[in-house]
């Protein structure tokens, strides 16, 4: 396993946080926490998920580039 950094969006909503990265959220990489913490923990969870099905199909990831996510939250991942 080799580790592979992200950075994901991190906002407010209503009485929690949501998380994504924008360049795979057509494809489920989005979730919720109560907390900033939680919802970090959870994206990764979603990441980690999203790879495996990838990988386990033998399917291409989608390209991780985006403008969008510069000044995001950077999380690292084991692949």
């Amino acid at each position: 396993m080799k580790p592979k950094t992200f950075r994901a969006q991190l906002e407010p909503d209503g009485e929690g946080w949501h998380v994504y990265f924008p360049p795979w959220v057509s494809v489920g990489v989005s979730t919720w926490g109560y907390t900033q913490e939680e919802a970090v923990v959870c994206i990764k969870e979603v990441l980690e998920m999203i790879i495996e099905e990838f990988e386990e199909e033998g399917a291409c990831l989608p390209p991780a580039v985006s403008d969008e996510t510069a000044d995001g939250v950077q999380l690292t991942v084991m692949l």
